[in-house]
């Protein structure tokens, strides 16, 4: 059974500079949400100490956190978790506190407002700042080795301009995705992190593929006596690998909507990366990476030699 056909003829190419204008707003938002309202940043590379109550009956939010003000801890994080009547409380650790006063101060303060029956602490978890300022470094330093050996690798096995244009449609999807998570304000943690090394890499599988037909097609296009200019050559590419692309991205995103929608509160953020990553993955290795790499035309010009060790790699 085909659901997309196989001599499908859409002229991508055509339509990439509106598809670069809505790029450029979405990069612009998620810049400007990034600079102006920043991520949420979860405990981990926050410091601090997060506790986890459950409540008999659901409480209101704005109820704990009055309770809280008495105690000092007004301004703590507090969200719901996994049910209503579970709550996360995260506060960040002032001079030298220790999680255990922390968390004895908060479970005395709820209890004061609710009751001595109606709040259990379930867990109590501490990171130091200084694990923390570490767990951003690395999480940055892991981002951008994998761009720069993605750049390496592209570059040794096609040309340095397709490695430009893969690596331009990676800084669109972790941008855009990052963008995301500071619209919503959802926890970002090292799951998240781990999300979007994963992004990386599908969406570089993406690009790769649409690049190899590429190259298979120019090199049987140079032996024509009428060659076809590059614009033709790239959407045809595009479009023979158009169902491979759609497919594979379509039954992933419903695993990843699967993990999103039952796998709980604990994963949310990794699958909310996944999920979007996925989209915008799949959008960028048609519509950014191939226009960049068209581009870059001439500018970084290989040899004949060049060109053929190029397309005898496998």
């Amino acid at each position: 059974m085909q659901i997309i056909r196989p001599d499908t003829h859409v002229d991508f190419i055509g339509k990439s500079k509106a598809a670069m204008a809505v790029s450029g707003i979405l990069l612009l938002l998620s810049v400007g949400l990034l600079i102006f309202k920043g991520l949420n940043f979860g405990i981990d590379f926050t410091g601090g100490t997060l506790v986890e109550v459950k409540f008999n009956q659901a409480p209101a939010i704005s109820d704990v956190r009055n309770s809280l003000k008495p105690a000092g801890y007004g301004q703590a994080i507090i969200q719901e978790y996994g049910t209503p009547e579970e709550i996360l409380i995260r506060v960040q650790n002032k001079n030298s506190e220790e999680s255990s006063t922390i968390s004895t101060a908060v479970l005395d303060a709820l209890t004061t407002s609710f009751s001595a029956d109606g709040v259990q602490m379930r867990r109590v978890e501490f990171v130091g700042p200084q694990v923390g300022d570490e767990l951003t470094r690395a999480g940055i330093m892991a981002v951008l080795i994998a761009m720069v050996a993605i750049l390496i690798y592209v570059t040794f096995r096609f040309e340095l301009r397709f490695a430009l244009g893969a690596d331009a449609a990676l800084l669109h999807d972790v941008t855009i995705v990052l963008g995301l998570f500071a619209l919503t304000g959802k926890e970002f943690s090292l799951p998240v992190v781990a999300a979007l090394l994963t992004v990386i890499g599908y969406s570089l599988n993406d690009t790769i593929v649409v690049f190899d037909r590429i190259r298979e097609n120019l090199a049987a296009n140079r032996k024509k006596k009428k060659p076809d200019d590059e614009k033709t050559i790239v959407n045809a590419s595009i479009n023979q690998t158009l169902a491979r692309t759609l497919m594979t991205s379509l039954t992933t995103l419903l695993v990843v909507a699967a993990l999103f929608f039952l796998g709980g509160e604990v994963i949310h953020g990794f699958a909310l990366a996944l999920m979007a990553g996925i989209l915008v993955g799949t959008y960028s290795s048609i519509y950014i990476a191939s226009p960049v790499m068209m581009a870059l035309h001439g500018r970084f010009k290989a040899s004949d030699e060049e060109i053929k060790k190029m397309e005898a790699r496998p």
